[in-house]
């Protein structure tokens, strides 16, 4: 069961040929064989599983539960009723349990998905790497000598590693993105304001997103449809109808205009980044290539804007408690604290013409291709990465491709490629398909076509279980 789709998992469940208990069963069991090489896992909630699975096994409405008995995690800023929201950092074990599931929690078990527990993170998601100092870094499943990406990386890494098939994750610059393209599988950012942030620990009110990694899109449009809807106690959160994406999953990507962007996209990539969109690009059977204004700009804006908003968030901390942050993040957040306000303004400014500009785009095309990430994934520790003759940081650098996408909150697909790196061909990578505002359906019914095509597949990595 542990490869199986949270399609064909809730399918043989409302159909009688399985239960929701031996689903939730075999996937705690697949934590266990495999979490000690992966580290994905922060909390695994076995009992509390166990429990919702049986209520949904006896439940009368279980033959219409779209996710009946699917097990799923999150991503530990999320609340979890009775534990104390992580966040990722060792501060926050002192905070009071959350008293309610996050919103997103509720409406995925709802419909029959059973929650069995929180995943690795960056500390405060400020980081593209999940090495986490107070929880162990989260290893790759397709080489555990390398990271997962982040700061969603026990997102990723559980589906991958075929210990859920559905996570939930956060993306900020890039968090889901990345893990995403490093980990191999498919991951949604959906526009900004399209899904709820209620009951879950904020990193930049202002760039925050939430959204599904999965290993098939079926089940990344799924998790997505499910989770849409308004909720009125997150203020960004667009008072929008639900618009479902899986029922137009079949058409594929006919009739959309597709482009690859250029410039910035290809100038900040490695060969087999610039490989899988080119194998993208091909299959989808465009030649067009476009650019777009000042993404460096729109890059340093995102940055500038996390910086200031996540400096304040902190600032009481870092003055009580600096030597219980993790010291990757602790510097950064220092530094950020004395951000001038002149800078957030002007950053603010940047992002609405950036918008502005990248809305005309959209007039004449449907879908941007572009890298996920610059290079697959580096080997754990890794400080300096080597991009278009620039030596760079390779924590930082990771978010390179995703964060000018962030600035604007425009939703993204991304999907994984394989074997476009020689040195290390089962390593995957991922390629972002770029809509405009509100059109995850674009995003998605590309992304299908591609998974049609054989061009891209999340296959669950050969860990050895109980190694």
């Amino acid at each position: 069961m542990n490869a199986s789709s949270a399609t064909a998992i809730a399918a043989s469940v409302r159909e009688g040929r399985t239960t929701a208990t031996d689903s939730v069963q075999q996937a705690l069991q697949r934590i266990a064989a495999t979490d000690g090489q992966v580290n994905a896992f922060t909390s695994v909630l076995a009992e509390r599983a166990q429990k919702r699975a049986q209520w949904v096994d006896a439940h009368p409405r279980r033959e219409r539960m779209k996710l009946a008995g699917v097990p799923f995690a999150v991503k530990n800023l999320f609340d979890i009723a009775a534990l104390p929201t992580l966040a990722g950092s060792k501060i926050e074990r002192d905070s009071a349990p959350a008293a309610r599931d996050a919103v997103l929690v509720r409406r995925l078990e709802v419909e029959g998905a059973v929650l069995v527990g929180a995943l690795n993170m960056d500390e405060y998601a400020y980081g593209f790497s999940t090495e986490n100092t107070h929880y162990g870094a989260t290893r790759n499943p397709h080489d555990l000598t390398r990271i997962s990406g982040g700061s969603s990386g026990g997102s990723a890494a559980a589906v991958a590693a075929g210990q859920v098939p559905i996570t939930l994750g956060s993306d900020t610059n890039g968090s889901i993105r990345v893990p995403a393209s490093l980990c191999g599988t498919f991951g949604l950012k959906p526009t900004f304001g399209r899904l709820p942030r209620t009951g879950s620990y904020p990193f930049s009110a202002s760039l925050d997103h939430l959204g599904p990694f999965a290993r098939s899109v079926a089940d990344l449009a799924l998790a997505y449809d499910l989770m849409q809807g308004p909720d009125t106690q997150d203020p960004a959160c667009a008072q929008r109808d639900i618009e479902p994406a899986s029922p137009l999953l079949e058409r594929g990507a006919a009739g959309l205009r597709v482009a690859v962007l250029g410039g910035w996209f290809r100038e900040m990539a490695l060969a087999e980044a610039l490989a899988a969109v080119d194998a993208v690009a091909q299959g989808l059977g465009t030649t067009r290539l476009v650019e777009l204004p000042e993404v460096a700009r729109a890059r340093a804006a995102a940055f500038i804007v996390t910086a200031g908003e996540g400096g304040a968030l902190h600032l009481e901390d870092l003055k009580k408690r600096a030597n219980d942050f993790d010291p990757m993040t602790r510097d950064r957040f220092l530094a950020n604290a004395l951000v001038p306000a002149a800078w957030v303004v002007q950053a603010q400014r940047v992002r609405h013409w950036f918008a502005r500009r990248v809305a005309r785009v959209f007039e004449t095309l449907d879908v941007l291709i572009a890298p996920a990430t610059p290079c697959t994934a580096p080997l754990i520790g890794t400080e300096w990465l080597e991009i278009n003759g620039q030596r760079l940081p390779s924590r930082a650098s990771m978010g390179l491709l995703t964060q000018p996408i962030s600035c604007i909150g425009l939703p993204v697909v991304s999907v994984p490629l394989w074997g476009m790196n020689p040195t290390a061909p089962q390593l995957p990578i991922g390629v972002q398909l770029i809509a405009a505002p509100w059109r995850e359906d674009h995003c998605l019914r590309v992304a299908a076509a591609l998974e049609a095509m054989g061009l891209c597949s999340a296959p669950v990595a050969p860990l050895a279980a109980g190694a």
